[in-house]
């Protein structure tokens, strides 16, 4: 039987970026059938394709560089899923590179992810502060529902910077760790969503 993994990244934008990763999972399922592409399936009484995303990403982010693995049940050169693929693809869905993996090749696994929101003129200044305090902070404790003391982001918080009207950060990518509205939470920037700005996620680094 042939299994051949291939890992994909993409772009998520537009009115995509309103679905949630469950939504995004099935679509992703019908796209590849409609491509007419035989996924390898998980076994027992309710098989599911073997797909995996290493880092889910929240309704409302945008991504520009988004990681999935998936298992085929034929050979396809890279080549040719790309094209197979980009003549189904949703509106806001675009690949931006297809690799098919060595048969030794180690699942992917999340070493850190960028973030960037652009942020109002009249709260630049605002925001540069908070900026400079947070990242000078030894600590940073973050009370999380559910747990009984605060968790120290501040490791997790790889660099933050604002540059030319944008807030940027790169976080680690350690499971249950710090994430972008966290972050800015403590800018005191969380109704930027709200207002209609877009937070996107522009790249996702492997380990």
């Amino acid at each position: 039987m042939v299994r051949e993994r291939v890992r994909i990244r993409f772009r998520k934008q537009g009115d995509l970026r309103l679905i949630g990763h469950r939504d995004l999972v099935r679509s992703m399922e019908r796209l590849f059938r409609r491509a007419g592409l035989r996924l390898g399936m998980s076994e027992g009484f309710h098989p599911k394709p073997r797909m995996s995303f290493p880092l889910a990403l929240a309704v409302g982010i945008e991504g520009l560089d988004e990681v999935m693995e998936l298992e085929l049940a034929e050979s396809c050169t890279a080549e040719e899923l790309d094209r197979r693929l980009a003549r189904h693809a949703l509106p806001g869905l675009t690949f931006s590179s297809i690799e098919v993996l060595s048969p030794g090749d180690k699942k992917a696994r999340i070493r850190s992810a960028s973030y960037r929101i652009v942020v109002p003129p009249d709260r630049l200044a605002e925001a540069t502060a908070r900026v400079a305090e947070l990242c000078s902070s030894p600590q940073w404790l973050v009370q999380r529902e559910g747990k009984p003391a605060p968790v120290d982001f501040r490791p997790d918080l790889e660099s933050l910077a604002v540059q030319d009207g944008v807030v940027s950060m790169r976080l680690c990518g350690r499971e249950g760790g710090a994430g972008p509205r966290d972050v800015l939470a403590a800018l005191g920037l969380s109704d930027l969503e709200e207002q209609g700005v877009c937070l996107t996620r522009t790249q996702v680094e492997l380990q």
